[in-house]
């Protein structure tokens, strides 16, 4: 409560809009300012970018990755579908360790090179002492995979229905979708990484320096909220494969698993995969505990 005499409290989203309104006004006295400096620099949440407004921005983006990738560039702003919510299932006794997932996702997605940053870490542990986040290893790297005594648990955005990320950004830069994907406007994202420290998965990355992606590696199908070229200073994560899923694909990582340890499909419909397995399987998610409440679910077929 505040007592007569002490400093006004200021909302920071109001101090960031202030300062934001004053860089416009500097920026008005620049001379040779490019033709939409301004309005670029007091760019709205996706939520509330006007379909006019979000065109021109998607048209741009097209335009400048086409130039500078030498390849033809289509950006997706593909809404969530009605009747739709996602989920995830992994079988931890299919899966053999090899990473393919990995690579398959940084393939996908357009993830930095170098520094390398990848969505989904494959945690290694000894099937001794059953599954042991602590003691688990996932910088493992044998000359051949499955290891004796070991199995391995892949770990990526679990897409919460109770997602702590999305409560604590200051800028509401990431949110959950209406088919239960949690997403993040990098125009938005002021890199203060409060929501990598909420996630209790380990699930949220930082760009710490300018991505290296060659014009060979790009994948030009991208999504606005998903796979398009991220900027230094921003946190990005698992979505599902966004751009792939809304346009009734599977992710890239359960296309290119070996042993068909993942599944994937619609929670909302009793006949989906996801569905099946979770009335006939032994289901259970990660920090079960925190009431998080993952989309994500990790079984044992056998």
């Amino acid at each position: 409560m505040k007592k007569n005499g002490d400093p006004p409290r200021i909302d920071r989203r109001v101090f960031m809009a202030g300062g934001t309104t004053a860089m416009a006004a500097i920026a008005a006295g620049i001379t040779g300012a490019p033709a939409g400096f301004i309005e670029n620099l007091l760019h709205k949440n996706f939520k509330e970018i006007s379909p006019e407004r979000l065109q021109r921005i998607v048209q741009e983006m097209e335009a400048d990755y086409t130039a500078k990738y030498g390849k033809t560039v289509t950006v997706s702003t593909t809404g969530a579908q009605p009747g739709v919510v996602f989920g995830y299932g992994l079988d931890l006794s299919r899966c053999v360790g090899c990473r393919r997932c990995v690579y398959a996702c940084v393939d996908e997605n357009n993830q930095s090179r170098d520094p390398q940053i990848h969505w989904i870490r494959v945690l290694k542990m000894d099937k001794s002492k059953g599954i042991h986040l602590e003691g688990s290893d996932p910088y493992y790297d044998p000359e051949e995979v499955p290891e004796e005594n070991a199995f391995y648990m892949p770990v990526a955005c679990q897409q919460c229905s109770n997602p702590p990320c999305t409560k604590v950004c200051p800028v509401e830069a990431t949110w959950q979708e209406p088919d239960g994907i949690v997403v993040v406007d990098y125009d938005q994202c002021i890199g203060c990484r409060c929501c990598m420290a909420a996630c209790p998965y380990g699930a949220r990355h930082f760009n710490w320096a300018e991505p290296e992606i060659a014009a060979d590696e790009v994948n030009p199908d991208m999504h606005y909220l998903g796979n398009r070229p991220r900027p230094k200073g921003v946190v990005e994560k698992c979505t599902f494969c966004i751009q792939r899923v809304r346009k009734g694909r599977y992710p890239a990582c359960v296309e290119i698993c070996p042993v068909g340890a993942r599944k994937f499909g619609n929670l909302l419909d009793e006949e989906s995969e996801i569905r099946v397995l979770m009335r006939e399987k032994r289901v259970f998610v990660l920090k079960e505990d925190l009431n998080t409440q993952p989309k994500f679910y990790y079984f044992y077929a056998t």
